[in-house]
C-alpha cells in the first residue's frame, strides 16, 4: 500500500469519518429537526453543533446535519446527498444560492435595500437568518452549528454585500438552549432604507430587532392601495410602515397606536421622512380603542399587526384567545364596508386556526367579515413544504359589513 510522503498534520474529517447519530425509525424523518427522543444517543459526548452522519434504524444512510444533546431539536438535518460534505464551501454555495434567488429571480434590489438574505430552512441553512438593511447586515443564530461556522459565513456574505457592516447576535434563550455564547460589537447607528420609493428608518440592535420589519413590504403596498381615501388606524404599529405607506398613496388620515415610546419616535421620524401626516400616540391599544369607541370614533381602514405572542407550544390556545381579544375590540371601531388588515407572526400559530378565530370574532360581534385575501410574508421568506414553520406570518385582508 502506499503511503504519501509527507503525511498531512490533523488532515481535514472526511464524510466517512464523522460520527454517526442512529435514529429509531427506518423512516425518513420528513422534517429536517428531528428531535431527542427520535434518535439514540451517542456512546462518545459529542460538542453541540458537531457535524454528524445520520443513519436509519437499519443503518442505511439518511443525511448530515448538525447534533446538539443539549437542545429540544437534537439533530438540525441539512443534506441527503452522500456526495456532499457540510463544510465552508457548502455554507458558501448555499448562501450564493440564497442571494441569486433574491437578486436576479426577485429582482428585489429594485424594489427594496431592505430584504431577508437567509431564511433558515427556506434556503436550507438551518438555524441561520440574515437580514440586510442598506450596507448593514443583520446575522442572527439559533443553533450551535451555525455558529462554529461564523467565520465561513461572514466571509461569505461579504463577497456578496463587499464593505457591508456586520451585526450579529442570538437571543438569550437560544444561547441557553444551544449551549454556544454568542457576543456581537458594538451596534451601527440607525440607517436609512428604501422601500417601494418611501424612505425608513432601521435601528440593528434596539429592541424589536430593528425597528422595521420587511417581511411585510408587499403586504404594507398593497394595504395601502384599499386604504386610499379611507381614515386609517394602525394598531401595534411599531415604526408605523403601514400608516406611512397609507398617507402616501392617498388616505384621508391615519393614526398609529403602540406601546413602546422608543419605536414611536421611530415612526414620527418616518412619517417625517416622507412628508406625510401621521398622528402617532403611546398607549394599550385595548384602552385606546375602548376610549375611542366611546368618543364614537370610527376607522374604515384598520391594520392589526402585534408582536409574537408565543414561543411555548403549551400557550398557542392563550395566544388564540388574545388574537380573539383584539380582533374583537378592532370590529368596534369599522363601520360596514370596513377595511380589517390583521396579523400574525406567531408561527405556531397555524393558518386554519388564525381563520378558525376570525370566523368565531364575526359570530361574537354579529358581524360578517369576507376574507378577501390571505397572505404571508414576502418571497424573500420561502418556506419548504416539509417545513410549514417557516411559512409564519398570516395577513388575512378583510372587508366587514
Amino acid at each position: 500500500m502506499n503511503t504519501p510522503t509527507n503525511p498531512p498534520i490533523n488532515p481535514p474529517a472526511t464524510p466517512a469519518e464523522l460520527p454517526v447519530i442512529r435514529l429509531k425509525s427506518d423512516r425518513p424523518p420528513g422534517h429536517p429537526w428531528v428531535w431527542s427522543a427520535q434518535v439514540y444517543k451517542p456512546e462518545g459526548r459529542l460538542p453541540p453543533g458537531s457535524v454528524v452522519e445520520v443513519h436509519d434504524a437499519r443503518g442505511r444512510f439518511v443525511g448530515r446535519g448538525f447534533w446538539n444533546g443539549h437542545a429540544r431539536i437534537a439533530l438540525r438535518l441539512l443534506s441527503n446527498d452522500a456526495a456532499e460534505t457540510i463544510d465552508a464551501e457548502w455554507i458558501a454555495a448555499k448562501i450564493a444560492r440564497a442571494v441569486q434567488l433574491r437578486r436576479e429571480l426577485l429582482q428585489l434590489d429594485a424594489v427594496s435595500d431592505a430584504w431577508r438574505v437567509v431564511h433558515s430552512e427556506g434556503d436550507g441553512l438551518s438555524g441561520l437568518i440574515v437580514d440586510r438593511y442598506a450596507d448593514i447586515l443583520v446575522v442572527e443564530y439559533f443553533a450551535a452549528g451555525m455558529w462554529k461556522f461564523r467565520e465561513a459565513i461572514h466571509a461569505a456574505l461579504q463577497t456578496h454585500f463587499p464593505g457591508a457592516r456586520m451585526v450579529w447576535f442570538a437571543e438569550s434563550h437560544v444561547q441557553k438552549q444551544e449551549s454556544f455564547d454568542c457576543r456581537s460589537g458594538e451596534m451601527p447607528a440607525p440607517v436609512e432604507v428604501h422601500e417601494h420609493g418611501l424612505r425608513f428608518h432601521a435601528a440593528p440592535g434596539l429592541g424589536h430587532k430593528t425597528g422595521f420589519f420587511a417581511d411585510q413590504r408587499d403586504n404594507r403596498q398593497r394595504f395601502a392601495q384599499l386604504a386610499k381615501g379611507r381614515r386609517v388606524l394602525d394598531l401595534c404599529c411599531n415604526a408605523g410602515g403601514f400608516a406611512v405607506h397609507a398617507m402616501a398613496a392617498g388616505a384621508r388620515e391615519a393614526v398609529g397606536v403602540d406601546m413602546d415610546a422608543g419605536i414611536l419616535e421611530i415612526a414620527r421620524a418616518n412619517a417625517a421622512a416622507n412628508g406625510v401626516d401621521v398622528t402617532f400616540e403611546q398607549a394599550d391599544i385595548f384602552d385606546w380603542v375602548r376610549a375611542a369607541v366611546a368618543r364614537g370614533e370610527r376607522y374604515d381602514a384598520v391594520i392589526l399587526d402585534p408582536a409574537k405572542l408565543t414561543r411555548d407550544r403549551s400557550k398557542v390556545m392563550d395566544a388564540l384567545k388574545k388574537y380573539f381579544a383584539m380582533n374583537r375590540m378592532a370590529l368596534d371601531t369599522i363601520p360596514p364596508g370596513g377595511l380589517l388588515l390583521t396579523c400574525s407572526c406567531t408561527g405556531l400559530v397555524s393558518e386554519a386556526d388564525f381563520l378558525e378565530m376570525l370566523r368565531r370574532v364575526a359570530l361574537n360581534a354579529g358581524r360578517e367579515i369576507q376574507v378577501l385575501d390571505v397572505r404571508g410574508a414576502g418571497a424573500d421568506h420561502p418556506f419548504r413544504t416539509d417545513v410549514p414553520e417557516g411559512r409564519y406570518l398570516k395577513a388575512v385582508f378583510c372587508r366587514v359589513e
